[in-house]
């Protein structure tokens, strides 16, 4: 075994944590280099064309700098894919997560890396370059802001509370669509404030650090979800799908809310 592979078996969790911070902000310096004017495209292929340049400038920093922290890990950056990943160690990492608001000069944008070991999340670094912030978290170990502890919020009245949802990907299946529709709905109904945005993660950190109260989400993949629901599981919240079941990266929906008002969500998005 070389000595780079050596060093790197050699890393804790936390030791790996805190280096994947240094390479997630690095990768979020170099996005903040390219962000303030609305990109312009004119087809989807230009989309696609504009988006990958973001994700590139990014992975040009990110892939090397965690592939030599653990060499053998898999890789993972489609922010679509979906369900279990194969055995052992993966990187999951989104390198523009919100990618779409970056081409149009909007704040809510960010850089993430989750490592999974054996389909459980191990660590996840959430980075928001536009203002600084570095949501990170190890399991068993917590959740933190810049290193102070993150804890979700004590609500315990949906009617009190304010809840968010995500737009999981661009061309939904109509009866997604219409699920997301109708649960929209039913929130305005039982729920303080609704807000509606995306990327996921954002909204999850903000569930994670008690600034939201809920976040539902149907459909979905690995990217969007597995950082945001270790926040939010190490902030003290419960993690289940939309019927209140055990999610797992197969499942059809999620929610992530405060323990006092996770049974009112899960009551306001089965009807």
């Amino acid at each position: 075994m070389s000595d780079t592979l050596e060093s790197a078996a050699a890393l804790s969790d936390a030791d790996l944590l805190e280096q994947t911070v240094t390479a997630v902000r690095a990768a979020g310096a170099a996005l903040l280099e390219r962000f303030g004017q609305v990109i312009h495209y004119t087809d989807r292929d230009d989309l696609m064309r504009a988006l990958a340049v973001n994700d590139d400038a990014a992975l040009d920093i990110l892939r090397p700098r965690l592939t030599q922290l653990r060499p053998k890990a898999g890789w993972v950056e489609d922010e679509l894919d979906g369900g279990a990943l194969p055995p052992g160690e993966w990187w999951v990492v989104d390198p523009a997560e919100g990618n779409v608001n970056h081409l149009h000069a909007l704040p809510d944008w960010a850089v993430t890396a989750t490592l999974v070991r054996e389909n459980k999340s191990v660590l996840t670094v959430v980075h928001v370059p536009l203002s600084g912030e570095t949501y990170t978290a190890l399991a068993g170990a917590g959740a933190h802001l810049d290193g102070r502890p993150l804890h979700v919020s004590k609500v315990a009245d949906l009617g009190l509370g304010i809840v968010a949802t995500s737009q999981a990907r661009p061309d939904e299946d109509e009866k997604v669509v219409r699920r997301i529709g109708a649960s929209i709905t039913g929130m305005l109904l039982d729920a303080l404030v609704v807000r509606t945005s995306v990327p996921a993660t954002l909204h999850l950190a903000n569930v994670a650090a008690g600034r939201v109260d809920a976040f539902w989400q149907f459909a979905g993949a690995r990217a969007d979800l597995l950082p945001g629901a270790l926040l939010v599981t190490e902030a003290g919240g419960r993690i289940s799908d939309a019927q209140g079941r055990p999610w797992t990266p197969h499942s059809e929906s999620f929610l992530a809310a405060a323990p006092g008002i996770h049974a009112e969500a899960v009551a306001s998005l089965s009807r």
